[in-house]
């Protein structure tokens, strides 16, 4: 089952010529709209299904610094910064808060390795903090756990996945901005290498400048012009409860993952639990992601499923240039897997006795788009002059979405980048560089 994902309507007519159009009405899509659009460009955002439909309504919400690989921290600096403008400029509520993370373990090798971040918290002046098995049972209120301890991050927060992506697409609207649903992006116009146009199933939009926000269909879309994005979807499993009583906002361990949503309903996960399923892309990719899927062994399940016949990774995706692929799935949406439900409601239940009798409201599944570093892609494509691709989040896309569509737009614009975009480019992922794999 799908979650909940605030609606908005489309935009009846198909623009002849945009400054920018977007391909991908995520999060990440949405936002770099919204921040064109401020700056007075023309933008048309191109949906194959609703805004948001996919991972940007499908994860935790979480808004976070804790935690991070080193080379996202300016980006998740500049997105919190970001976050925190967005509800009074637009004028709408994102459900974004800064409520604090709490995380409590009890496996010493966890929280040392918790502990061995607080340099990386140091350098960019992270309001984190170490808790003692005292603190992190005062924080994780009437549990049967023994933590040994926690850690704390005050200025970290949540948002709302079921509205996000939509008000942000919103906000671009009312500043100009054309939003376009069920609307697939087959292709590319090239000529002598640079963008002029890209062609949709309604029609033929002419531009000079394109970003392609696509999630896990993003490698695919890009292939057909002869851009190598090592990409590898990863499946998880959530779910949503009915409203209960408050345990606390933002809770981890190595268990589960909770997050408190508006109306008083929790959103349940197990971090770290996922199919990686067998598909020809995966094959494709292999030798790129072998040392990420080394170290997550133990986290990891190998499975095949439909994705190895169906959607963005598939055979006939890999084989065949199909431009009306991305109109064949309109949503991807993989069922949930039902003992991974069962397994995180066990964990939340024998954890909090006050929860013993919550119920589910919906389960669903997702496919997280990973790339072989667990950091994303941000940057403009050297084979293609006026393509910027933004993808490969590895499931912390919600969280620095504003930044990577502040990013995003200076990359189209040719703006000086208010960050350094090196870390996020793409040819480190294809000239050889050594792979790095980073925290999830």
């Amino acid at each position: 089952m799908s979650p909940v994902v605030e609606r908005i309507h489309s935009d009846e007519k198909l623009p002849a010529v945009a400054d920018v159009v977007i391909v991908g009405a995520g999060i990440v899509g949405s936002a770099t709209a919204y921040y064109l659009a401020k700056r007075g460009l023309s933008v048309a955002l191109i949906e194959k299904g609703n805004v948001g439909c996919e991972q940007s309504s499908r994860n935790w919400g979480w808004c976070r610094q804790q935690n991070r690989d080193a080379r996202e921290m300016p980006l998740s600096l500049l997105s919190m910064h970001l976050w925190d403008e967005l509800a009074g400029e637009i004028g709408k509520d994102l459900g974004f808060r800064r409520c604090g993370l709490v995380y409590a373990t009890d496996d010493e090798k966890m929280l040392a390795g918790w502990e061995s971040w607080r340099p990386v918290a140091k350098e960019f002046g992270v309001n984190t903090r170490m808790l003692s098995a005292a603190e992190a049972a005062d924080r994780m209120p009437t549990t049967r756990r023994n933590w040994v301890g926690g850690l704390h991050s005050a200025d970290d927060g949540k948002a709302e996945p079921a509205l996000a992506a939509p008000v942000l697409a919103e906000g671009a609207r009312a500043l100009g901005a054309t939003i376009h649903q069920e609307c697939a992006a087959r292709a590319l116009d090239i000529a002598n290498g640079r963008v002029v146009g890209v062609h949709t199933e309604k029609g033929t939009i002419r531009t000079n400048a394109v970003l392609c926000a696509a999630g896990a269909w993003a490698s695919r879309f890009v292939r057909t012009h002869g851009v190598s994005f090592p990409q590898a979807s990863v499946r998880q499993t959530a779910l949503r409860t009915k409203p209960t009583v408050n345990v606390g906002d933002v809770l981890y361990s190595p268990d589960f993952a909770m997050t408190r949503r508006l109306d008083g309903s929790y959103t349940l996960a197990i971090s770290g639990r996922a199919v990686l399923e067998l598909t020809p892309k995966g094959i494709r990719y292999a030798r790129e992601f072998m040392p990420q899927f080394i170290q997550r062994l133990k986290a990891v399940q190998v499975g095949l499923g439909k994705s190895f016949l169906t959607g963005p990774d598939s055979a006939a995706a890999l084989l065949f240039n199909d431009d009306k692929i991305f109109e064949k799935t309109r949503v991807l949406d993989p069922e949930p897997l039902g003992r991974q439900v069962r397994q995180i409601m066990h964990n939340v239940r024998s954890t909090f006795p006050q929860l013993a009798n919550i119920e589910i409201d919906s389960a669903w599944g997702a496919f997280v788009d990973c790339t072989p570093d667990a950091v994303p892609v941000i940057s403009q494509v050297d084979k293609v002059d006026g393509l910027v691709l933004a993808a490969g989040c590895s499931g912390h896309g919600f969280g620095v979405g504003p930044g990577i569509g502040y990013l995003a737009a200076q990359l189209i614009v040719n703006d000086t980048p208010s960050i350094d975009p090196t870390p996020f480019r793409l040819s480190r992922l294809v000239d050889g560089s050594k792979v790095e794999v980073g925290a999830l």
